[in-house]
């Protein structure tokens, strides 16, 4: 199945700027597709204010957010997948959730059983190894 937190994010966005609350998103900043203004940055990460009234262009799908916003006056664009999203919440009351970072890649399902192999001291029946039908009345 594909990712819950995309959709968690809109649905937790939406959730807070209806409650006329400010969201706020934490980002992994160290994130190979994030754009975001590096002199902010502050141990990898960096909190950004995505309120309505802060942000212009503001643009939500499932794959992140992107908006225009000023940072010490200066235009910026910024671009946060998803997966460098790390939190989402209302700043007047910390309300929001904290999306799961896996430690470690997700390992291969397990193989499937392979068809049961027939014995050799088992003697195949007539038609080789499909399955006989016969009526009975």
């Amino acid at each position: 199945m594909n990712s819950n937190q995309p959709y968690l994010l809109q649905a937790f966005y939406d959730w807070i700027v209806d409650n006329d609350c400010t969201p706020y998103v934490l980002v992994d900043a160290g994130h190979p597709e994030a754009s975001v203004p590096q002199q902010h940055v502050s141990d990898g990460q960096i909190v950004l204010n995505i309120a309505p009234r802060a942000v212009s262009a503001f643009h939500i799908d499932l794959d992140g957010i992107a908006f225009h916003a000023r940072f010490g006056g200066v235009p910026t664009d910024i671009y946060l997948p998803a997966a460098a999203i790390l939190s989402i919440y209302a700043q007047e009351n910390g309300q929001g959730i904290v999306f799961e970072r896996p430690t470690e890649p997700t390992p291969p399902p397990p193989p499937r059983p392979t068809a049961v192999k027939r014995s050799p001291t088992s003697s195949p029946k007539k038609g080789g190894d499909r399955p006989a039908l016969r009526i009975i009345k």
